[in-house]
C-alpha cells in the first residue's frame, strides 16, 4: 500500500473544511497538495499555505484552465457543498456528472466524496449507511444521485469512498451563535448529529492511509445530546442570551446517525466524541 506521505492529493473546494484539510495533509503527510477555489481573491491565501492552487468552478460545466493539472494526482477529495436552495436540486448532480467525465480521463485512482447525513430521513431511530443507498430511500435524493454518479467510477477500477458528514461544527461555527436570543424553539428535544471539523479532517486522513476502500461511511460524533443542551451550553460558554424553548405542536421526528462503521472499519478514535465538549474559537 502506498504511504500517505508519498501521495499527491487534490481537494476540489478549499473552503471551511478543505483549507484546514489541505494544511493537515501538508504537515508532513503528503508531498503534494493541490486545491481549487472559485474566488481569485483566495488564490494567494491557498498558495501561502503551500497549496498548488487553481481558480476553477463547476457551473455545472467545468470552468477555468486548471482542471488538467488538478487531476494529475493519486487521490482526489471532492468537497463541493450542494446549493440546491439557490440553484435547484439537479444542479449538484450535474456538477458531479461533469466532474466524473474529467476524472475518467485522469490518472486519479482514489476519490473521497464529502457527502452529508442529510441523505437520511427522520425515522425516529438509529440510522446506518445501509439504510440509504438509492434515491427513493433518501430525504435528499439529489445527494444520493451525486454519490451514485461518483461510485460509477468503480467500474473503471477506481476506488470511491463516500463520507457522509454530520453537521460540521467547531471553531467559528458555534451552534448557539445561530439561535442566541431566539424565542420558542420547538426542536429542543431532538438529538444532534454533529461532527467537529478536526474529526472530519482526521477521518479523511485515515481514509487516505487505508487506501480509500470502496465503502460509504458516516462521520458523526458518537454522542447525540439534544439541541437544547447544545444550544444552551454554547450560549453560556460565550455569554450569549440563551434561546427559549416551547413544546412542539406535533410529534418531533428525528434520526440518530451511527458512526460505528467508521470507528470499527478504520480503527478511528474521535477527537471530540461529545458535541457538548467541542472546541470553539469565535471570530
Amino acid at each position: 500500500m502506498q504511504n500517505e506521505s508519498d501521495k499527491s492529493v487534490s481537494i476540489i473546494g478549499c473552503g471551511w473544511l478543505g483549507l484546514p484539510l489541505a494544511k493537515y495533509l501538508l504537515a508532513g503527510r503528503c508531498t503534494t497538495v493541490k486545491g481549487s477555489t472559485t474566488s481569485p481573491d483566495k488564490l494567494e491565501i491557498l498558495r501561502k499555505a503551500g497549496i498548488e492552487a487553481y481558480v476553477v468552478s463547476l457551473g455545472p460545466e467545468p470552468q477555468g484552465d486548471g482542471w488538467l493539472e488538478l487531476l494529475e494526482v493519486d487521490s482526489l477529495i471532492v468537497d463541493i457543498p450542494p446549493r440546491s436552495s439557490r440553484q435547484g436540486e439537479e444542479f449538484h448532480p450535474q456538477q458531479i456528472g461533469f466532474l466524473v467525465e474529467l476524472i475518467k480521463k485522469s490518472p486519479v485512482q482514489q476519490i473521497i466524496y464529502v457527502s452529508s447525513t442529510s441523505v437520511y430521513p427522520e425515522l425516529n431511530r438509529v440510522v446506518e449507511e445501509k439504510d440509504v443507498f438509492e434515491r427513493s430511500q433518501s430525504a435528499a435524493p439529489q445527494l444520493v444521485e451525486a454519490e451514485m454518479t461518483l461510485m460509477s467510477l468503480r467500474e473503471m477500477g477506481k476506488n470511491v469512498t463516500v463520507l457522509r458528514c454530520g453537521g460540521l461544527m467547531g471553531y467559528d461555527r458555534i451552534p448557539g451563535k445561530y439561535v442566541r436570543g431566539k424565542k420558542g424553539i420547538t426542536t429542543g428535544n431532538t438529538p444532534v448529529n454533529y461532527i467537529h471539523r478536526d474529526d472530519a479532517v482526521a477521518s479523511i486522513g485515515a481514509l487516505l492511509r487505508t487506501g480509500v476502500p470502496n465503502e460509504t461511511f458516516n462521520c458523526v460524533a458518537p454522542e447525540h445530546p439534544t439541541r437544547r443542551a447544545v444550544y444552551e451550553a454554547s450560549c453560556r460558554q460565550f455569554g450569549w442570551e440563551e434561546p427559549t424553548f416551547a413544546e412542539p405542536e406535533q410529534e418531533e421526528f428525528y434520526k440518530v446517525v451511527s458512526s460505528e462503521k467508521l470507528a470499527t472499519s478504520l480503527g478511528y478514535t474521535f477527537i471530540y466524541k461529545d458535541p457538548l465538549s467541542f472546541y470553539y474559537q469565535p471570530d
